[in-house]
């Protein structure tokens, strides 16, 4: 898998969410806008201090997350 280095954790930036370089933009609100139509020109636009890689690799991350499976743990 390519690297994900823009995607950052914080408890005090969006209360831990996954956001981009430590900005208070969400994984899920470039996912959100990518799912309602909006292009990658539009998405830059809408915020520009945002690059082309921040999307790629927030839908990157975000189809990793969906891949994931969770594995019940047996009760103690």
């Amino acid at each position: 898998m390519n690297a994900i280095d823009r995607i950052t954790f914080d408890p005090e930036v969006m209360g831990g969410k996954p956001c981009i370089r430590g900005m208070r933009v969400t994984v899920g609100t470039i996912v959100g806008l990518v799912a309602t139509g909006r292009t990658r020109a539009e998405i830059l636009q809408l915020y520009p201090y945002l690059e082309e890689e921040d999307i790629r690799q927030a839908l990157r991350y975000a189809a990793w997350r969906a891949e994931e499976i969770e594995v019940p743990l047996a009760p103690a």
